[in-house]
C-alpha cells in the first residue's frame, strides 16, 4: 500500500473528479500560485502569451495540467497513513558485511543448482498482468542499453531453431534470438558432452590445449550433428557466422575454466574436422562458394608468413585524435571517412603500436597425383592459412583441408578475360598433414597387436615377398627388391657432417610385356607417399623445383617438383630410358645425396628429396640381348646405373613348362576378379609355399616398421663383406659388364637393415647380412653376358642359394634338367615331345651339390604336383607332361 493510492473503488472519497475535489476545502501547506510562473521562459522562446494558447488549443487529447493542480497532493490525515497489516515492525539486528556475503554465495550456489541467472526473479509475474510485463522487459532493455546486464539476458530461448520464418540462414543466424540460442546451445555442448567412460571430451581438450598454450581446439563434425543437429545443419550453410559464433563462445568458456588464459592468446578457434563429404579440387562449382567444405591434394607451393591486419587503428595526422578499431574484412581495406574529433578528412596514418595483427600465409594445393583423370592437368587451388595453421606444411605434403570455399575480385583477371572473373580461394579452418606418423597415430590397438603377431612367423620374409604384387606371375628377385625398397634402410648422418641415404633404389630393365609398368603402380598404391611420373613427360625442372614469380607478393618463390613432393616416400620413375640426358643428370644429386641445390634468380639454397627411386626402363633395341653386358643394352651412363642398389633384369625367354603356368595364373586371375565369376573354377593359380598378407595389412605393417623399428650394426661379420666385395672387384674388372664401387658395401649394409626392419627386429643379423650379400650377387650375376652368367653362378653358388626354399631349389634343378634333356632330343631328332623323363639318380647327384640328401618331401609338394611331374618308383624315373594343358 502507498501513501497515494488512485486505484480506490468508485465509492472512495478520491473517485471524484478533479473539478470537484479543486472545489473543496482543506488544510495547503503553500499558498496557490499561478501555474504559469514556472513557464516564463518557455512564453519568452515561443513568442508570448497568445502564441503558447494557440499551440495549445491545437493539440489533441485531454488537458493534464489544469487549474490548482497541486490540489491533489494536499496532506489528507484519512490516507496518509500506512496500514498495520502490511507493516513489518519486528526489530532486527544489523547483518555485518561477513553474513551479508554468505547470504549472496547461498543465493548464488542456489541459483545455479537451479539453472537459473541471476535476475531471474524479475521475470517471475503473472503472465495475465498485461501491464507489469511490458515494463519489466521496458526496464530490462534500459539497463541493457547502459550496459548494467548482459542484453542476451532478455532474450527467450528459440525451441524450433530451425523454423528460419523465411529468412536465409546467413540472415538468421546473424539475428540477436537465434545467434543468442545457438552460442548458448553450443555452449551447452562444451560443457556437457561426454564419451562412453563418462568423462567431458572437451573440457579435457581444452586443458589439454591450454598445457601446450595453443590456440584452437578441434570439434568432430559427427560428434556435433549428433548432439546438436541444428547448429551442424546451420555450419555447412553459413561456415563464417557459425565460426564466428563458435570462437566467441569458446573463448568465453576457455576463460571461464581458465580465467587468465588471456595472456597466453587472445583469440580461440574452433577447428571443424571430420567433415563426411569430401570434394575434389576440379568439381568445385558455384553451389560451392560460401560453404563449409573438405577436400585433399598435395602442397606445391608456399609465401612464408606475413602479418595480416586483424583490428586496424589510425592516427588522424591533423588533430592526431585515435580512431578505431576497425575490424579488416579478407576482401575490402577498411578506412574511415572522417575524423570524429575534427571532422577532417584525413589523411589517416595506420597506428602501429595499438593495430592487432595475425599470421598470415597463402599455400597453392594440387589435385594429388593418383587422382588425377586421364588427359586432363591437375587443377590447384589457393589456400589462405590464418593464426596457428600457419606454417603447418611444406611443399611436397599430401594434406586434408577443411574451410571456406570463397572468391575474391581481382582486376587482372577482369583486364584479362574482359569480363568479371572471381578469383576463389579456400579459407582454411583445419588441417591434416597426411603422413606416416599420422598412419601411425591412427594404428588401432588390435592393428599394432596383428602386427606383432605377424612378425613372429618365422617366414614372414617370404610372405612378404609373396603378397608383393600378387597379380604378377613370378619374378620373386625383383619382388624381393621391391620389399626391401618399401622397408627401407636406416639414414646416418653423424655429427651432422657427412649424410649416408637409408633409402634403397632399385631398376627395372627389360623386355617389354614383362610387367614392370604394373610393378611401379603397385608401389604407388601401397607406399605411403609416392609420386609416379614417366621419363618422356619429365623434363629436369620437373623432377627437381624450378622458380617462378608470385602473382601476389611479386617475389620469386620454389616450386617444388617431383623428387621434392616424394621427401620421405618413393619417387617411380617409368620410361627412364626415354628422358634426355639433361634431364637425367639433374636426379644424381638427388639418388645419392637426397638433396636439391638450387641457384636461380637470386635463389640460392637446397631442397630435401629423402625418397627412394625405382624406375623402369627399356634396352635399346626394344629387348634385352643376353649376348652384351648391362651397360650395352641399357643406354644408361655408369654414374646413375653406380646410384641405384638393386639392378634388376627381366628376360622374355620362352619356356613351355613356365609359358604354361603364366597362362593358367592370368586366365585364372582374371577368371577370379571378374564381377561374375567364383573362386571355384578349373584354371586354379599356382599354388605357393607360405600364404599372403592382405594388402591393407601389409600397408599397415610397412609404416608400422619404418617409423618404429631402427636396426642397428652390432656384430656384423666384417670379413665376409669385405672378401665378398673384394671378389666381386676383381670379377668386375674381368667381365667389364658393371663397375662395382664403394656405394655397393653401403648397398649391401642398406639391404641388410631393410631385411632386418622387415622382421621388425632392433638389431642386423647375419641372416639379413647373407640375404645382402645374395640380392646383391643376383643383380651382380643378373647383368653379365649369358656365357659368363652360367660361370658365375657356379662360382658364388654358396651365397646365390641363401635361404631359398629347398623345394624351389630342387624345382629349379630339376626345371634345368629338363630345359637340358628338350634341347638334346630337339638337337638330335629335331622334334617337339609331350613328356620328358629323367633319371632319378641323375637328380639325386645334383641335388647332393647343393647338400640336399631326402628328395622324398619334394616328389609330395604343390610345385612338383602343379607342374605336372610325376614319379615312377617302378622305373626310378621322373616324368613331365609338356602339353597336359593342352589335351585336357
Amino acid at each position: 500500500m502507498s501513501l497515494c493510492n488512485y486505484n480506490q473503488s468508485p465509492d472512495s472519497p478520491l473517485s471524484a473528479s478533479t473539478d470537484d475535489r479543486r472545489s473543496q476545502p482543506g488544510p495547503m501547506t503553500s499558498p496557490p500560485r499561478d501555474l504559469d510562473e514556472p513557464f516564463e521562459d518557455e512564453a519568452e522562446l515561443i513568442g508570448g502569451d497568445g502564441d503558447r494558447e494557440s499551440i495549445i488549443e491545437e493539440e489533441d487529447g485531454e488537458e493534464l495540467f489544469g487549474d490548482n493542480l497541486e490540489a491533489d497532493y494536499r496532506p489528507n490525515p484519512l490516507l496518509d497513513r500506512y496500514d498495520d497489516v502490511d507493516l513489518d515492525e519486528e526489530d532486527y539486528d544489523d547483518m555485518s558485511q561477513g553474513d551479508r556475503v554468505a547470504a549472496e554465495r547461498f543465493l548464488n550456489e542456489r541459483d545455479h543448482a537451479e539453472g537459473r541467472r541471476r535476475g531471474d526473479a524479475e521475470l517471475l509475474y503473472d503472465a495475465s498482468d498485461d501491464e507489469e510485463a511490458p515494463s519489466r522487459k521496458r526496464k530490462r532493455a534500459e539497463k541493457a542499453a547502459t550496459g548494467e546486464i548482459d542484453d542476451t539476458e532478455m532474450i527467450e530461448s528459440i525451441e524450433n531453431l530451425e523454423d528460419t520464418k523465411g529468412h536465409s540462414i546467413k540472415e538468421w543466424v546473424t539475428m540477436l534470438g537465434p545467434r543468442t540460442e545457438i552460442a548458448n546451445r553450443f555452449r551447452s555442448f562444451l560443457r556437457n558432452t561426454v564419451n562412453s567412460r563418462g568423462a567431458f571430451v572437451y573440457k579435457d581438450k581444452i586443458r589439454r590445449m591450454c598445457e601446450n598454450n595453443f590456440s584452437s581446439f578441434e570439434v568432430e563434425f559427427p560428434v556435433l550433428a549428433s548432439k546438436e543437429n541444428v547448429l551442424a545443419f546451420f555450419l555447412p550453410e553459413a561456415p563464417i557466422e557459425m565460426l564466428q559464433i563458435f570462437d566467441e563462445v569458446a573463448k568465453a568458456f576457455v576463460l571461464t575454466l581458465y580465467p587468465s588464459y588471456e595472456r597466453v592468446t587472445s583469440e580461440i578457434h574452433i577447428r571443424i574436422s571430420e567433415l563426411p563429404l569430401i570434394e575434389e579440387l576440379r568439381t568445385f562449382r558455384r553451389i560451392h562458394l560460401n560453404q563449409l567444405v573438405r577436400t585433399s591434394g598435395v602442397v606445391t607451393a608456399t609465401t612464408g608468413v606475413l602479418p595480416q591486419l586483424s583490428l586496424i587503428k589510425y592516427d588522424c595526422s591533423k588533430c592526431g585524435y585515435v580512431l578505431g578499431p576497425f575490424a579488416q574484412t579478407q576482401n575490402n581495406e577498411v578506412k574511415p571517412g572522417s575524423c570524429p574529433e575534427c571532422q577532417s578528412h584525413g589523411p589517416f596514418n595506420i597506428n602501429m603500436e595499438q593495430t592487432v595483427y595475425r599470421n598470415f600465409q597463402k599455400i597453392t594445393l594440387q589435385e594429388s597425383p593418383g587422382k588425377i583423370p586421364a588427359g586432363r592437368i591437375p587443377r590447384s587451388k589457393d589456400c589462405i592459412m590464418l593464426s596457428d595453421l600457419c606454417d603447418r606444411c611444406k611443399p611436397g605434403d599430401e594434406i586434408d583441408v577443411t574451410g571456406v570455399y570463397t572468391n575474391s575480385y581481382e582486376g587482372s583477371l577482369n583486364t584479362e578475360q574482359g569480363f568479371p572473373v572471381f578469383a576463389t580461394v579456400i579459407l582454411a579452418n583445419h588441417l591434416i598433414v597426411k603422413d606416416s606418423k599420422q598412419i601411425v597415430q591412427s594404428l588401432t590397438d588390435e592393428d599394432i597387436s596383428t602386427i606383432l603377431k605377424l612378425s613372429k612367423d618365422h617366414r614372414i620374409g617370404e610372405r612378404i615377398v609373396n603378397s608383393v604384387a600378387p597379380s604378377i606371375f613370378g619374378h620373386d628377385y625383383i619382388k624381393r627388391g621391391i620389399a626391401l625398397a618399401l622397408f627401407g634402410g636406416q639414414p646416418k648422418n653423424p655429427g651432422e657432417k657427412h649424410k649416408i641415404r637409408g633409402d634403397i633404389n632399385v631398376l627395372l630393365c627389360g623386355d617389354p610385356g614383362t610387367a614392370k609398368s604394373q610393378f611401379l603402380k603397385f608401389v604407388e598404391k601401397m607406399a605411403p607417399r609416392a609420386v609416379f611420373t614417366t621419363g618422356q613427360g619429365a623434363s629436369a625442372v620437373g623432377l627437381t623445383a624450378y622458380v617462378r614469380r608470385n602473382p601476389m607478393t611479386h617475389e620469386w618463390t620454389l616450386e617444388a617438383g617431383a623428387l621434392v613432393l616424394a621427401d620421405q616416400g618413393v619417387c617411380l620413375i617409368d620410361e627412364f630410358d626415354k628422358m634426355n640426358d639433361h634431364d637425367r643428370t639433374s636426379i644424381h644429386e638427388a639418388m645419392e645425396q637426397q638433396s636439391i641445390s638450387i641457384s636461380k634468380a637470386g635463389i640460392v639454397t637446397s631442397l630435401q628429396a629423402r625418397c627412394s627411386v625405382i624406375a623402369a626402363a627399356n634396352p635399346i633395341g626394344g629387348r634385352y640381348d643376353s649376348g652384351m653386358t648391362f651397360s650395352e643394352n641399357v643406354n644408361l651412363s655408369d654414374p646413375i646405373l653406380s646410384r641405384f642398389d638393386i639392378l634388376c633384369v627381366v628376360r622374355d625367354e620362352a619356356d613351355p613348362v613356365v609359358d604354361e603356368q603364366l597362362a593358367r595364373f592370368v586366365v585364372g586371375s582374371h577368371i577370379k576378379h571378374h564381377p561374375a565369376g567364383g573362386s571355384n573354377n578349373q584354371w586354379t593359380e599356382t599354388p605357393t609355399s607360405v600364404d599372403s598378407i592382405p594388402q591393407n595389412l601389409l600397408k599397415k605393417y610397412i609404416v608400422y616398421a619404418r617409423q618404429n623399428i631402427h636396426p642397428k650394426l652390432h656384430s656384423v661379420d666384417q670379413d665376409k663383406i669385405a672378401k665378398l666385395y673384394a671378389h666381386l672387384r676383381q670379377e668386375s674388372l674381368a667381365t667389364g659388364s658393371l663397375p662395382i664401387t664403394v656405394r655397393h658395401i653401403e648397398s649391401m649394409i642398406r639391404m641388410a637393415e631393410a631385411n632386418a626392419r622387415m622382421h621388425l627386429r632392433d638389431f642386423v643379423q647375419e641372416d639379413d647380412v647373407n640375404m645382402a650379400m645374395r640380392m646383391m650377387l643376383e643383380s651382380f650375376v643378373e647383368t653379365q653376358k649369358y656365357s659368363v652368367m652360367n660361370t658365375m653362378r657356379k662360382t658364388f653358388q654358396k651365397y646365390l642359394l641363401y635361404k631359398k626354399d629347398t623345394t624351389d631349389l630342387l624345382y629349379y634343378i630339376l626345371k634345368q634338367m629338363i630345359l637340358d634333356q628338350l634341347a638334346y632330343i630337339r638337337g638330335i631328332h629335331g622334334v617337339d615331345v609331350s613328356s620328358v623323363e629323367i633319371h632319378e639318380k641323375d637328380f639325386i647327384d645334383k641335388a647332393k651339390q647343393i647338400k640336399i640328401y631326402d628328395v622324398r618331401p619334394f616328389y609330395e609338394s604343390k610345385i612338383f604336383e602343379s607342374n605336372h611331374f610325376k614319379y615312377d618308383a617302378q622305373k626310378k624315373m621322373i616324368v613331365q607332361t609338356l602339353q597336359a594343358t593342352l589335351t585336357n
